[in-house]
C-alpha cells in the first residue's frame, strides 16, 4: 500500500495513531532550531548579525554571541530600540536578525516594525519566539495570540510559521537569502520532529504532507502535527483528509488553496493564533472571492487564554486534534448537504 504521507519521518508516520503521540514523540522547541541555524547562515554570509533584547539565554542566541561577539548586539529590554537599530544596520548592507518574544516585537515595537522596517522595505529579519499561546506557562502577558494577524496586515510583510526543527532551520536559511523584511514565528515549548531533510521548503509555497480527497486541512506552526494526527484518526473512520503545511502565511500560496478547494470541496484551517486576521482569514478571503466552499476555522476565539501547561492550554481553547476532527466533520456535513441540494436542483 502506498503511503499517503510525504516528507514525514518514518518514526512519525508509524505512530500518528498512538494516543500518546504528543507525549512520546521526540520534540524540539523551534526557538532553539532558530539559534542553531544562525551559526550556519553566519558562516555562509558575513553580513548576518544578531540582535536581541536580553533573551539570549531563552533563545540561545547567547551562544552565537560567544562565537561572534562583534556580530552580536544586546539592547536590553528595549524592543523598540532594537528594531530601530536593525533598520539602521540594514541600510548599511548588513542582514540583521532581530530576536525577541513575539508579544513585544509585534506590539511594543510595532511602530518601528511598520514605519522603520516595512515602510522603507528594509532587509530586516524578525525572529519572534513564544508566538501564539505556545507560552502557556508564561501567562497572558507573554502569549502573542495576535502576532501573525498584526504582521500580516502590514504592507509588504512576509510571515513564516514553520512546524518543526527541520523546517525552521530551512526557513532561517531562506530568510537570509530573501530580499526584504521577514517575520519568523517560533514556539516556546517543544514541538514534534516531523520532516525529513528533503522537505521542499520555499517561501510562499505550501507543501502537501498528506494526500486526501474528502477534505483539506491547512495548518501552520505547532498545529501541523495536530492536523496530521487528526487526519490519521479520520482515516480510520473512512475519511481521507489532505493536509497542507502552510508555513508561509504571507504571501499565501493561493494556487494550492484553490486547487484544494476544487479537488476536496471543503477546508479546515488550524492555527495557534487568534481567529481574526491570521491563516483562517487569509484562506477565507481568498475563497469567498474565488470559490466559496464549506470552511471551518480552528483558532483562539474572542478571548484571552490563561496560564497552564502548553498542551492543556491549547486543548482548553480548542486547538488540538480532537477539535480539528470535529471541525472536519462539520464541513463534511455541509459539503454533503450542498452536494445533495445540487443533485436535486435546489441550489
Amino acid at each position: 500500500m502506498i503511503s499517503p504521507y510525504h516528507f514525514l519521518l518514518p518514526e512519525v508516520e508509524s505512530v500518528l495513531l498512538n494516543s500518546d503521540f504528543f507525549k512520546t514523540t521526540k520534540k524540539h522547541a523551534t526557538r532553539y532550531s532558530y539559534s542553531e541555524a544562525l551559526f550556519e547562515v553566519a558562516e555562509i554570509n558575513p553580513k548576518v548579525v544578531v540582535l536581541d533584547v536580553d533573551v539570549g539565554k531563552s533563545l540561545k542566541t547567547n551562544e552565537f554571541a560567544k562565537k561572534y561577539p562583534h556580530r552580536s548586539f544586546n539592547f536590553g529590554i528595549a524592543e523598540q530600540n532594537m528594531m530601530a537599530a536593525a533598520a539602521g544596520m540594514a541600510t548599511t548592507g548588513l542582514i540583521p536578525f532581530a530576536s525577541g518574544y513575539a508579544m513585544f516585537l509585534s506590539m511594543r515595537a510595532l511602530d518601528q516594525v511598520r514605519n522603520s522596517v516595512h515602510y522603507p522595505h528594509l532587509n530586516v529579519k524578525i525572529a519572534a519566539s513564544h508566538s501564539g499561546i505556545t507560552p502557556g506557562p508564561d501567562g497572558v502577558t507573554h502569549q502573542a495570540q495576535e502576532d501573525l494577524s498584526i504582521i500580516r496586515t502590514i504592507a509588504g510583510s512576509c510571515v513564516i510559521a514553520p512546524a518543526d526543527h527541520v523546517t525552521t532551520k530551512m526557513a532561517v536559511h531562506a530568510m537570509a537569502e530573501y530580499d526584504g523584511p521577514v517575520y519568523l514565528s517560533l514556539t516556546r515549548d517543544p514541538v514534534p520532529y516531523l520532516y525529513t531533510s528533503d522537505y521542499p521548503f520555499e517561501i510562499g509555497r505550501m507543501v502537501t504532507v498528506r494526500e486526501g480527497s474528502d477534505l483539506t486541512i491547512i495548518a501552520n506552526r505547532d498545529l501541523v502535527a495536530h492536523a496530521l494526527v487528526a487526519a490519521a484518526q479520520l482515516s480510520g473512520q473512512g475519511i481521507e483528509a489532505r493536509v497542507l503545511d502552510c508555513h508561509t502565511i504571507k504571501p499565501l500560496d493561493e494556487e494550492a488553496v484553490l486547487k484544494a478547494a476544487r479537488e476536496t470541496g471543503c477546508i479546515v484551517t488550524a492555527e495557534n493564533n487568534v481567529i481574526f486576521g491570521g491563516l483562517g482569514s487569509a484562506v477565507a478571503e481568498l475563497l469567498v472571492e474565488n470559490d466559496p466552499i464549506p470552511m471551518q476555522r480552528i483558532g483562539v476565539r474572542d478571548t484571552f487564554a490563561e496560564s497552564g501547561p502548553y498542551y492543556e492550554v491549547i486543548d482548553k481553547y480548542g486547538l488540538t486534534f480532537p477539535h480539528i476532527m470535529q471541525a472536519a466533520q462539520k464541513v463534511l456535513d455541509r459539503k454533503h448537504a450542498f452536494n445533495n441540494q445540487m443533485a436535486k436542483g435546489e441550489a
